[in-house]
């Protein structure tokens, strides 16, 4: 790993697919411990202007709201019980929310660098945006590593990046549509689309230029794509 990362990393990843199952599963514990701690590297600072909102209950979350949680109160002091968090709302600066959808190309060959470069990318957006984020496998068809409304822990994502194996034509456009359906459950300011891919689609038969057209009326769509 101090001689050379991309290469350790590399051939981790192509070890998460080994045929012994041992080493396959010691590999995929591996590598998402090793990835997650890469991404975990370097300061992260919110930008925008903060505003004071009422928020879910969370402990190191700011001051109880009382407005907002007085009737999970006396619910709980009729009822003789603990007030359930879950009930609860508290006073919290927030800044400017930003969605993510993170696109990785799965068609042809997806193993060694590849696979590592997806699996590092899909870790750090885990660790930076943990609120308001999805990973979405492509070739032919869409997959949900994970939706943008549903929870998974960043190990789990990162082992579901992982389990990618190459097979199958690009369905480039595919792949935008459908980031683009899953920012549209955000609520947040700033939606962007991050596309792992070479962007050379090969589905449906098409030819160069229909494919060219179909993706960049689908790029046109989504609002923010890196």
């Amino acid at each position: 790993m101090e001689d050379d990362p991309d290469e350790t990393m590399a051939l981790l990843a192509d070890l998460t697919g080994a045929t012994d199952q041992v080493l396959r599963d010691l590999a995929r514990r591996l590598a998402g411990r090793l990835f997650l701690d890469l991404a975990k590297r370097g300061p992260t600072r919110p930008r925008g202007v903060g505003r004071l909102e009422t928020q879910r209950y969370r402990p190191d979350g700011g001051d109880i709201d009382l407005d907002a949680s007085i009737d999970a109160l006396v619910s709980a002091r009729s009822e003789q019980r603990a007030v359930d968090p879950e009930e609860l709302r508290v006073r919290a600066w927030t800044t400017p929310d930003t969605a993510i959808c993170l696109l990785v190309d799965r068609s042809g060959s997806m193993g060694g660098e590849p696979l590592a470069t997806s699996a590092v990318a899909a870790a750090s957006i885990a660790w930076r945006s943990p609120n308001d984020y999805s990973v979405l496998s492509f070739g032919k068809e869409v997959v949900a590593a994970k939706s943008q409304d549903a929870h998974k822990s960043n190990e789990g994502v990162v082992d579901a990046v992982l389990a990618l194996r190459g097979f199958g034509t690009t369905d480039v456009a595919g792949a935008l549509a459908a980031a683009r359906e899953q920012l549209g459950r955000s609520r947040a300011a700033r939606k962007i689309t991050i596309l792992l891919s070479d962007c050379r689609a090969t589905a449906h038969g098409s030819g160069d230029a229909e494919s060219a057209i179909g993706v960049a009326v689908a790029a046109r769509q989504v609002e923010e794509l890196l």
